[in-house]
């Protein structure tokens, strides 16, 4: 049952992501051309998801629990450490380079381009290089 909910889950965002025009890497670079043409439509989906988040956190967090699971996994850890920080650089980077990031790539995916595809097959590459480098420490 957890994967068919994981399922329609990932479906619905990549269906709102093609809805809000982010599947687009154009979108992605008009917002970080602050000098030149800039499209602020960014700022409005991220604003928006953040609001949805912020009211559905509040009411969800009450429960003992998930619907469908035996408890919230949510981060521990409050300190910025040099591994946060040059993830968070590569990752951004990343980003403003390929005008992706991995949930609109994967969601681009359903148009089947060979440049998405190379994209989304030097991602997991990336992660795999990732967790081979910088095992998962405790926290």
């Amino acid at each position: 049952m957890n994967k068919v909910i994981a399922l329609v889950s990932g479906i619905l965002f990549g269906y709102g992501l093609a809805l809000s025009g982010m599947l687009s890497p154009s979108k992605v670079v008009g917002f970080l051309d602050l000098t030149g043409n800039w499209d602020p439509s960014l700022a409005f989906v991220m604003g928006g998801g953040l609001m949805v988040t912020v009211i559905a956190f509040h009411f969800l967090l009450k429960r003992p629990h998930p619907l469908f699971g035996d408890k919230f996994y949510l981060p521990t850890r409050k300190d910025i450490d040099k591994r946060l920080v040059i993830g968070s650089a590569l990752f951004g980077l990343g980003w403003a380079i390929g005008g992706l990031c991995p949930g609109p790539a994967l969601s681009s995916l359903a148009y089947a381009s060979p440049k998405i595809a190379v994209f989304c097959v030097a991602m997991v590459v990336g992660i795999f290089i990732g967790k081979k480098v910088f095992p998962a420490s405790a926290s």
